[in-house]
């Protein structure tokens, strides 16, 4: 398919051409208080096509993939281009950076289990949340959902290939109250194979207990402590290098980290390191959206930015070369300190533990960092009481620098890989 299309925008006088084809199967099943909820069933296809006249590009896609929609689909990317204004940076990947050998990273593993299988692994999941506190008395249901499906991709330089890919989870969220007091929490795994999922009952304990243990939150007095991220949220400061690193927010200058290069951006002892080849990783790839291969680098160093995140086309216009980065980061992982969680809470002795973050009060250009938080209250190393309604301010560039520790309770939930985070000190808002 991929082949017709190139073809078909070279005979439509395209000077270079590409093509994209994802496709996919799906499975969720829901239950909520023992009732079934929804069983969903999705089959996604489609194809991407960009067509160049020379530095002219354009860009048209369908879901339809019969003959004639392809056609008609490349004869409309044609009609772009042709009236697009001329991009110097725009065109195909260079070919001597295209994967050349295929690795198999074992990604694909289709999970055969029946709708009847899934209602019954969703019912242990969110029986076991409820179960762990008498004060849940409510849920918003558990669900296990199930994907298996192909990313393909070929351009006129010669390249075609793709590979299978499968993800899996299962989820839970429920509510607990007391009093006037009424929380909720959740819990999720998520894995290329079935065999390396969390177990249901494991899932539905953890969502339970998380919920449980909110009850009673209080709020703070403004001041500025110490803060850690418990590891299901670490990943979103993660997230947020990873943004201002980007090629495309660093060409428009809009990024906190602009010209940072070689720098000391975070705490001496930071390194993290991009690994796209990790057998059954939830970000791996043997090549990116440009069929460029991917490698194994190291992006901070002793705290100090050794590279950025670069597609072909961002490459350009930075004047640098593409990191294999099209489409996003690979398994992008903060090395972890030699402390456990109970350690870092020694550790941090007197600060706030942050395990939900609400709202996107981030400035990427500045780094400025504001937003809405709830947790625990920690002093002597020990949990004292949940807390709620709070507002936990900064800014990245400080954040990244006064990093104190990284735990060793690394937690693998998608593309970004950290334990949880210690950071110097941070302004907690509350009364």
């Amino acid at each position: 398919m991929s082949a017709d299309v190139l073809q078909l925008a070279a005979a439509a006088g395209a000077t270079a051409a590409e093509a994209e084809i994802s496709m996919g199967i799906g499975q969720n099943v829901s239950v909520r208080l023992d009732e079934v909820e929804t069983i969903e069933y999705n089959r996604d296809k489609g194809i991407s096509v960009t067509v160049y006249f020379g530095k002219r590009r354009g860009h048209a896609n369908t879901s339809d993939l019969s003959v004639q929609a392809l056609k008609d689909t490349v004869a409309a990317a044609c009609s772009i281009a042709r009236y697009t204004a001329h991009d110097e940076f725009c065109g195909l990947a260079d070919p001597a950076l295209l994967a050349q050998d295929i690795p198999d990273l074992d990604l694909y593993h289709p999970w055969d289990i029946s709708v009847d299988e899934a209602i019954l692994l969703a019912r242990r999941c969110e029986g076991a949340a409820l179960a762990a506190d008498s004060r849940i008395n409510n849920s918003e249901g558990a669900s296990v959902s199930t994907y298996g499906g192909l990313f393909s991709y070929a351009n006129s330089n010669g390249f075609n290939n793709g590979y299978f890919t499968s993800r899996h989870s299962v989820s839970c969220s429920v509510i607990a109250e007391q009093g006037d007091s009424m929380q909720r929490d959740y819990w999720y795994t998520s894995a290329r194979a079935a065999a390396d999922l969390e177990s249901a009952e494991l899932v539905g304990r953890k969502a339970g207990e998380r919920t449980a243990r909110r009850l009673g939150a209080q709020r703070l007095k403004t001041a500025q402590v110490p803060v850690l991220f418990e590891a299901s949220i670490a990943s979103g400061l993660l997230s947020h290098f990873v943004s201002a690193v980007s090629g495309g927010n660093l060409y428009r200058k809009s990024s906190f980290l602009l010209d940072s290069l070689g720098q000391q951006v975070f705490a001496p002892q930071i390194v993290i390191s991009e690994r796209p080849h990790l057998l059954r990783g939830l970000a791996s790839a043997p090549f990116d959206n440009e069929g460029v291969a991917t490698q194994s680098r190291d992006l901070v160093v002793d705290g100090i930015l050794q590279g950025y995140m670069l597609s072909s086309y961002s490459a350009r216009k930075l004047g640098m070369t593409t990191t294999g980065n099209a489409g996003g980061n690979h398994n992008l992982i903060l090395k972890s300190g030699d402390q456990n969680f109970e350690a870092l809470l020694r550790t941090m002795g007197t600060g706030l533990l942050v395990t939900e973050l609400l709202g996107h009060g981030i400035n990427p250009v500045t780094g400025d960092y504001s937003r809405g938080a709830a947790g625990f209250w920690v002093e002597n190393g020990q949990i004292q009481y949940p807390v709620e309604e709070i507002t936990i301010a900064g800014n990245l560039k400080d954040m990244f620098r006064e990093v104190v520790a990284v735990g060793s309770d690394i937690l693998v939930q998608g593309s970004r890989q950290t334990g949880s985070i210690l950071i110097e000190r941070m302004t907690v808002a509350g009364e």
